[in-house]
């Protein structure tokens, strides 16, 4: 039982993370949004939007690799090896990407940044360290040093925003607070290539890694894909809508997509832990953490779902303008319901991925992704905003089953059925004291939050949804 309660305890780790991260998002938007226009807020979001694309294609399906190749592996010459030459590989491959993007900035700054050539330099900056950081995380995480993989990534946030911050109430412009993202990546990619380079030294010798891209390539269409689900929504919306829409789409998706937090600390720990167990033949432990790590995500996530899709206008009217919050509430519930989906796909693939099926993800995220940009065109200029909110339910629903599909064939999907409509119920019950309570202002949410919060894991005990077992587990964790 001792890993199952190491695996629980990195979960913790790496969720507390993750919810400081969701959390430096919230605190920023009510900054911003009422100290620049709307049109700079939707600047803003757009330079997120790209800087996140950037490392799925630039590295090659890389990051992943490394975690499902050397998780298992003990020999420090081999690890050295392959270590550096991925590195090489996605350092060339990142001189590339900023090649394209000097030779077509002004088109790029036109199209995204209302022509801000500023603006664009500081985003390709931004990225060239966004793709080498991913690498680097990708060792932290490899060999389960969660602690450091946590730190990183939330200095990384932290001293972005903070910097942003900063800026933003000395009335600097908007083309100045976004060099405060710069300074967060920065700091973090020395700290973390002085660790490496200190525990690794340095490789006299490198390998290739042709059964590694074998494996690797065929991820890249499922990340490019899975970024034009999660953010090209922004991108059909500026084009068609400007930047005011994209202004006041992007705090209603956020609020719903916070609940992708809950998927990442599986998201991380799970391909490094199944490997293992997996060569070794040991199904059963394979199935034990996926079927825990379905309830347990799926426990958060269906009541943080109703709660926040509940909540999404006040929340909203705190966090941001009056005209965002009206126009934007109704994304919160569409961008919720898909990230339940989307976390299901994401606990579930493990199962593809340890065949080495990888090609079947990137069919089914390059289809995913057809899909998402013929909806987006047609919806968006017909139904605003809430087409863009829509197609990406759509589009998280039709992964989601797909993989499912796919998945059945080579092992049990790990759904524990009871648990799952013991969860709906307490749900319910609590979605149903939230709607009734109706909160306005800051106190008065937090409030009902709290409540709301009590109500459902007593309602949950007393179905017996979660025994003092878990709850015992959840305390030895903290």
């Amino acid at each position: 039982m001792n890993e199952y309660v190491q695996f629980v305890k990195r979960i913790g780790i790496v969720g507390i993370a993750n919810i400081l991260i969701s959390l430096s998002g919230l605190i920023f938007i009510p900054i911003i949004t009422k100290n620049f226009s709307t049109a700079d807020y939707g600047v803003w979001a757009q330079v997120n939007t790209l800087v996140a694309l950037v490392p799925n294609v630039v590295n090659l399906g890389l990051p992943y690799t490394m975690v499902r190749f050397l998780a298992a592996e003990k020999d420090k010459q081999i690890i050295k090896q392959s270590f550096y030459s991925m590195m090489l590989l996605v350092f060339a491959s990142t001189v590339v990407m900023i090649l394209v993007f000097l030779i077509f900035s002004q088109q790029i700054a036109n199209a995204l940044f209302d022509g801000s050539m500023q603006i664009m330099l500081i985003v390709t900056v931004i990225s060239f360290l966004a793709c080498l950081n991913l690498m680097l995380l990708s060792y932290f995480r490899t060999f389960q040093k969660i602690a450091f993989y946590s730190t990183f990534l939330v200095l990384q946030t932290y001293i972005g925003v903070g910097a942003s911050i900063v800026l933003t109430l000395m009335k600097y412009p908007i083309e100045v607070v976004v060099l405060g993202l710069l300074t967060g990546y920065l700091f973090v990619f020395i700290v973390m290539a002085i660790l490496i380079i200190r525990e690794l030294g340095f490789a006299t010798k490198l390998k290739t890694l042709k059964e590694e891209l074998k494996f690797a390539l065929p991820t890249v269409p499922n990340n490019v894909s899975s970024w034009v689900v999660d953010s090209s929504d922004k991108f059909v919306i500026g084009i068609f809508l400007g930047s005011a829409a994209v202004g006041c789409y992007s705090p209603g998706y956020a609020l719903g997509s916070i609940l992708l937090m809950f998927l990442t600390p599986f998201a991380v720990l799970l391909p490094a832990v199944l490997p293992e167990y997996f060569e070794k033949g040991d199904m059963d432990k394979v199935n034990t953490f996926l079927t825990y790590s379905m309830k347990y995500y799926l426990l958060l996530t269906i009541p943080a779902a109703v709660g926040m899709s509940l909540l999404s206008k006040p929340l909203l009217y705190v966090l941001t303008t009056e005209i965002i919050a009206n126009q934007g509430y109704m994304i919160t519930p569409l961008v919720a319901l898909g990230a339940i989906f989307m976390g299901i796909y994401g606990i579930v693939n493990n199962i593809i991925i340890l065949e080495k099926k990888t090609t079947i993800l990137g069919y089914i995220w390059i289809s995913v992704a057809v899909l998402n940009i013929i909806f987006n065109i047609v919806a968006v200029p017909y139904l605003g905003i809430y087409g863009a909110g829509l197609v990406t339910l759509v589009c998280y629903f039709f992964a989601f089953a797909v993989t499912l599909i796919y998945s059945k064939k080579y092992a049990n999907l790990p759904f524990d059925y009871k648990a799952i409509i013991k969860i709906v119920v307490a749900t319910v019950i609590m979605g149903i004291f939230v709607k009734m309570a109706n909160p306005t202002g800051i106190f008065n949410i937090l409030v009902v939050i709290v409540i709301a919060a009590v109500i459902y894991f007593v309602v949950l005990f007393l179905l017996k949804g979660i025994d003092k077992k878990e709850i015992n587990l959840i305390k030895g964790m903290i």
